[in-house]
């Protein structure tokens, strides 16, 4: 876990330039991107490469998925970001190749540390491995890494690593047959 400084709980953890960053961010993916077609896959990724996301062969993302920070995405070859997708990147997420994040899903790399009086925020990467699928709505905590050919289950909450070939589902998510 990444815990940055903050001099109080509502001090912002980023700079002013990673907040003028985030602001045009904010403005340009809406405009720019969030009215494309699915066909425009190719104009998303280059402002995605703009603002800074590591690209690697062609993978998918549509329209209206939600990233908050491109600058801390890698997505490889052929991996799926879905419909209404949010990755709260405030920390590293990382997507490898054929893997897919279905729709709603939600990413969350960071939290709060509560035993502080300032709650600083505390990232740590997440990673999806090559061919992994995550179900519709499911939700993924910081530091949380699922293996290979993985399936997490639709509404599933991952607190913990999925091991590669497991398939999890539930509120915590467990192993399934």
């Amino acid at each position: 876990m990444k815990t940055y400084s903050q001099s109080s709980p509502y001090a912002s953890p980023w700079s002013t330039r990673e907040r003028i960053a985030l602001l045009l961010w904010s403005i340009c993916w809406p405009l720019v991107c969030g009215w494309t077609p699915k066909p425009l896959n190719g104009w998303r990724l280059a402002w995605l490469r703009l603002f800074g996301a590591t690209i690697h062969g062609r993978p998918f993302v549509h329209q209206r998925a939600r990233i908050a920070q491109p600058w801390h995405l890698t997505l490889h070859d052929r991996a799926c970001v879905g419909d209404r997708a949010n990755l709260y990147s405030l920390g590293e997420i990382e997507i490898h190749e054929d893997a897919t994040v279905a729709q709603e899903v939600y990413l969350c790399t960071g939290t709060h540390d509560f035993a502080s009086p300032n709650r600083e925020l505390q990232t740590a990467k997440i990673t999806i491995g090559p061919d992994a699928f995550v179900c519709a709505r499911a939700f993924v905590l910081p530091g949380v890494t699922i293996g290979a050919r993985a399936i997490v289950g639709a509404c599933a909450v991952v607190t913990r690593d999925v091991p590669d070939d497991a398939r999890v589902a539930g509120n915590p998510a467990r192993p399934r047959p």
